[in-house]
């Protein structure tokens, strides 16, 4: 037995845990910390610290990246915890799930962005008092040093719960694959590396409900993530023509 398969064996009551509840409660979780955080910024009683500068280690190198790091760890995951015992077609299948939920971070985020043109103008300064003429989107006015104001729907908080729902979804098999000891050493380290991801985004996710965005934005930007994973794992995978749920899903829909 290696070391990695030891650590996730130790973890079987956290696979439990979500397999069971953390996957059917999440959703309330996020907007619950959407909350909370929001009250908690307007009361001002959360001192600034290292994570409410944008320039934290977190937020530029895994935030700024997120779906990258979520595409390169889910890929061969899914692949792997896929692969027993099921066709080559079935696995194809779940690997398209992937390019839908990428179709759907893509449209989420074209759609804020497109929001937020159509709704701001361009300052000359940081005090919002004088708005300049002939800029339309927010990248040509902060690209000449000025300073945009629209209705920005948190990027942070859609991308984050939105990840978040995806990776516990697709981590279900492995607690059958556990059980019956068919997990291997790539495999191991597949979940132990998308577990620590989550709980990134996770953490993430609740400093920008603290320090970040206003109410309104925060919850929008969680319930399109909420919603595009609804949507795909609790109606649309259901469906024959789909790329179906992640093996051993059908014997969980009755808890959820």
């Amino acid at each position: 037995m290696s070391a990695l398969n030891g650590v996730v064996n130790k973890s079987l009551p956290f696979l439990k845990f979500n397999v069971n509840c953390s996957r059917s409660h999440l959703p309330v979780f996020f907007f619950a910390v959407s909350l909370v955080g929001s009250l908690l910024k307007e009361l001002d009683v959360v001192p600034n610290s290292y994570f409410s500068n944008r320039g934290n280690l977190l937020n530029v190198y895994f935030v700024k990246v997120s779906w990258g790091w979520n595409l390169v760890l889910l890929t061969p995951f899914i692949y792997l915890s896929n692969s027993q015992n099921n066709s080559a077609i079935m696995v194809s299948k779940r690997l398209a799930s992937l390019l839908v939920a990428t179709a759907i971070w893509y449209l989420c985020t074209e759609m804020f962005f497109c929001i937020e043109n159509v709704t701001g103008a361009c300052y000359g300064s940081d005090d919002m008092q004088t708005i300049l003429e002939g800029f339309s989107t927010k990248t040509e006015c902060k690209n000449a040093g000025n300073y945009w104001e629209g209705f920005d729907i948190s990027g942070h908080s859609f991308i984050l719960s939105y990840s978040t729902l995806l990776i516990v979804e697709e981590m279900v098999p492995m607690l059958y694959l556990v059980e019956k000891c068919r997990n291997t050493t790539i495999l191991d380290a597949m979940y132990l590396a998308l577990t620590a991801i989550a709980l990134i985004w996770v953490w993430m996710f609740a400093c920008t409900s603290v320090y970040f965005h206003n109410l309104i934005q925060k919850i929008l930007g969680t319930g399109f993530g909420v919603l595009g994973w609804w949507v795909t794992y609790k109606f649309w995978y259901l469906k024959p023509f789909s790329p179906g749920l992640p093996p051993f899903q059908s014997k969980l829909k009755q808890m959820d």
